[in-house]
């Protein structure tokens, strides 16, 4: 399709804690017993797009992602991973690169985006109207339902703020408007010159920015050349092209003798001269469109062109869509990939509708329930009970666990007696006898001690000053 394509795999997100650490960036964080990261790579694989450039947060991390694409994807991927600096942002993190970009097109990709949208129609969408800018969009999900991560990450998911608040023309492929969804509750400002172009705009606040974007590669060069304050696309980049998409020109009589001045842009000015034109015709006659209020002056008094196309690509309602960016994100994501869209798994399910690796080991009366995941070599003691829950690799599970709507991640033990519900252990935890948690997220390397009990806490060993 003779795009270039560019996954943002950023670094160790402070949404993510205690999940992340310096040793486990964001990328590897596992869905199913996966990192991530391959989520997107091998969504790209499938629409052929084998030649990527992979953006990474911090040089140590850079190391590990590299490290593990190479064993993982071997003559499969010609992928060149670079690393930026910590919190340089989306748009800084292109602007580091740029000088790799060189095709007409860029494919721009999120590396914690988990979806079955093929990055093909996007592209072809951004094609077909030569447009500036094709965002890839989404239904939201919706906040609080998922029943890993508890009572306190459902209050998250259904704060506003989550998704932009979109404007579309009646064809539903032209993004007119981008506002931060933390302005849900604000009036909205919208252009009279947009209105005036489209005729009428559609605004929703059902849909989701799903980081996947086309850009025209001199269009996206010169924003981030001329803008060097922008730190991200979604909230920087992209609603600028959008909001500059059109241009006005406006001739307005200055003085008697009829000399005129040509006031130029898509700013306030502009947009205070056409309230002036609106009000003033109003007071003539009823006016409801653009061609009343330009009736009654001169033909070349106002007109409107556009200077760039901006686009959007909704995916079916069918189609599944989250990014890895919170908590909560983490959980849902686990919890729908081994569940209703487990066709993104890459695995085979059993006639119980579940996954259990050939090598794990199950004890007397112990039941592992449908939607539920055990990883290689692990083990289970007698009369366990494992209910809607991934667990990882090589983890020693005693007798009478009980384990519910909850991530274990690898070679974790958990003794005799322990109760979780709702939580996420990392790597290498150690859970001593009769240990209850419910809600909470365990850090790598944790023990907690024998008959502890904890409640929508997180819990995270303090990591060494490398200074």
């Amino acid at each position: 399709m003779e795009f270039q394509v560019v996954v943002l795999a950023g670094g160790t997100s402070k949404n993510l804690v205690p999940l992340v650490s310096k040793d486990v960036p964001k990328a590897l964080l596992p869905v199913a017993n996966r990192p991530v990261l391959s989520y997107v790579l091998e969504l790209l694989e499938s629409s052929n797009l084998r030649d990527l450039i992979v953006v990474v947060e911090g040089q140590d991390n850079a190391v590990r992602i590299g490290g593990w694409i190479s064993s993982a994807y071997v003559d499969r991927l010609h992928v060149e991973v670079a690393d930026v600096p910590e919190d340089v942002g989306t748009a800084g993190a292109l602007r580091s690169v740029a000088h790799h970009l060189t095709a007409s097109d860029i494919l721009v990709v999120s590396g914690d985006l988990v979806c079955d949208v093929p990055p093909g129609a996007v592209a072809a969408t951004h094609r077909r109207h030569n447009a500036a800018v094709t965002a890839l969009l989404c239904a939201a999900p919706v906040g609080g339902h998922s029943e890993i991560g508890g009572s306190g990450g459902k209050d998250k998911a259904k704060k506003p703020g989550q998704h932009n608040i979109m404007g579309l023309d009646s064809t539903k492929q032209f993004l007119l408007n981008v506002t931060s969804g933390a302005d849900v509750h604000k009036d909205l400002r919208i252009l009279k010159t947009i209105l005036c172009a489209s005729g009428q705009m559609e605004i929703r606040s059902d849909l989701m920015d799903a980081h996947l974007y086309a850009f025209k590669r001199t269009v996206l060069l010169d924003i981030l050349d001329q803008h060097p304050a922008f730190h991200s696309i979604k909230q920087d980049v992209v609603p600028y092209l959008v909001k500059s998409q059109l241009l006005s020109s406006l001739k307005l009589e200055v003085s008697a003798n009829g000399a005129s001045q040509m006031e130029e842009g898509w700013n306030d000015g502009v947009a205070s001269q056409i309230d002036h034109l609106w009000y003033t015709q109003r007071q003539m006659g009823p006016v409801s469109t653009f061609d009343d209020l330009v009736a009654g002056f001169p033909h070349d008094f106002f007109s409107i062109r556009r200077v760039h196309k901006c686009c959007a690509y909704i995916a079916s309602k069918n189609k599944y869509c989250l990014r890895l960016n919170s908590i909560q994100a983490f959980c849902d994501i686990n919890r729908d990939v081994i569940g209703d869209a487990s066709h993104l798994s890459g695995y085979s399910f059993s006639a119980q509708n579940n996954i259990i690796h050939p090598s794990a080991e199950l004890g007397n009366k112990t039941t592992v329930g449908p939607n539920c995941m055990l990883g290689e070599g692990s083990q289970l003691g007698d009369k366990c009970s494992v209910k809607r829950s991934v667990i990882g690799c090589h983890c020693r599970i005693g007798s009478n666990v009980k384990i519910a709507n909850s991530v274990v991640m690898n070679y974790v033990t958990i003794e005799d007696g322990c109760s979780i519900q709702g939580s996420v252990i990392c790597s290498n935890v150690n859970l001593q006898e009769r240990v209850v948690l419910k809600d909470c997220q365990v850090g790598a390397g944790y023990v907690i001690t024998a008959g502890s009990e904890y409640k929508s806490e997180s819990l995270a060993r303090k990591e060494k000053s490398t200074q």
